[in-house]
């Protein structure tokens, strides 16, 4: 057993950023990176909005620069993940898939969110070559060019209304004969002539020798007036929802009725003593690499203030 300060799990933005202020606030804290070091940007190709970077940077190399930063103040960065946790005792523990068990006496839940997929295996063929699940973050690759958006809520909605400044046409694909998204929503979609609603639609997978060049569809699946077709797009943006990575956590801090953690106003704190979350798996709304960062800087600072209260 093995007895630590703080522990940060997690390694995207908000993790490494908490490292990097714990690092420097001389707390020695112990990062575990899970399945996926650097989290979900890593699944982009290169960030034109993180301030410092005129010419953008490789989403890899932002996320490899932050963990060698957090590395040159004092963090400890072990690929391994988190398998159990009890958090109702003092000092909180944790046990990894190397066999280990750690006690913490603090420790930043950073393990982000992770966007929902259709389960087509083109999805992962294109992943950064035309495929991807946040129109913030790549939609200014598609400028004057033609996409698709997935979905049929309020995010959907959102997601092609920002394409649609962006891009020559919108096409947002949706399985039922209805938008669920807000009345508002719906209307400010239907008011965009730039945008088509393709109802009753489904997508049965993608192709194009040099990225996404198109989608291959079906109307009414299943039925009478069954039509299969394709649409040439240059990119395909699913905007069905995330999943936070909050199951580990769940018996022990509040979270909402799809499992974001729930914190203490503008603060990172749980309602559990010495516990704070970060970044994605706290945010439903924003879900920018920028935000998190600054969110796990939060909770370093507060993580910080509560071990020195000890």
């Amino acid at each position: 057993m093995e007895h630590i300060s703080l522990l940060i799990i997690g390694s995207g933005p908000a993790g490494y950023t908490a490292a990097i202020y714990a690092g420097r606030a001389g707390l020695k804290p112990v990062v575990l990176e899970g399945l996926q070091p650097g989290g979900q940007l890593t699944i982009t190709t290169e960030v034109e909005n993180f301030p410092g970077f005129p010419d953008g940077i490789d989403a890899n190399m932002l996320m490899d620069d932050m963990r060698r930063q957090a590395e040159r103040f004092g963090a400890e960065i072990r690929s391994i993940s988190v398998i159990r946790a009890d958090l109702g005792k003092r000092p909180m523990q944790v046990w990894t898939d190397d066999e280990n068990e750690i006690q913490a006496d603090s420790i930043i839940i950073a393990t982000g969110a992770s966007a929902k997929y259709l389960g087509l295996s083109d999805e992962q063929k294109y992943m950064g070559q035309g495929v991807s699940a946040c129109a913030t973050c790549d939609g200014f690759f598609y400028r004057k060019k033609t996409v698709a958006v997935v979905g049929g809520g309020d995010t959907a909605c959102e997601e092609a209304l920002y394409l649609a400044g962006l891009a020559a046409k919108v096409y947002m694909i949706v399985r039922k004969p209805f938008l669920r998204a807000s009345q508002i929503m719906q209307q400010r979609v239907a008011d965009n002539q730039k945008i088509e609603v393709l109802y009753e639609t489904n997508t049965l997978g993608l192709y194009g020798d040099n990225g996404v060049e198109g989608a291959h569809l079906v109307y009414k699946k299943g039925q009478e007036e069954e039509r299969i077709y394709d649409l040439p797009i240059d990119g395909f943006f699913l905007a069905i929802g995330h999943t936070p990575n909050s199951q580990l956590f769940q018996p022990w801090v509040k979270t909402d009725e799809t499992g974001y953690i729930i914190t203490e106003g503008d603060t990172p704190r749980t309602g559990i003593d010495g516990l704070f979350a970060a970044g994605d798996v706290a945010d439903p709304r924003y879900r920018q690499a920028i935000v998190a960062a600054a969110s796990g800087a939060k909770a370093a600072i507060e993580a910080e203030k509560y071990l020195q209260s000890l």
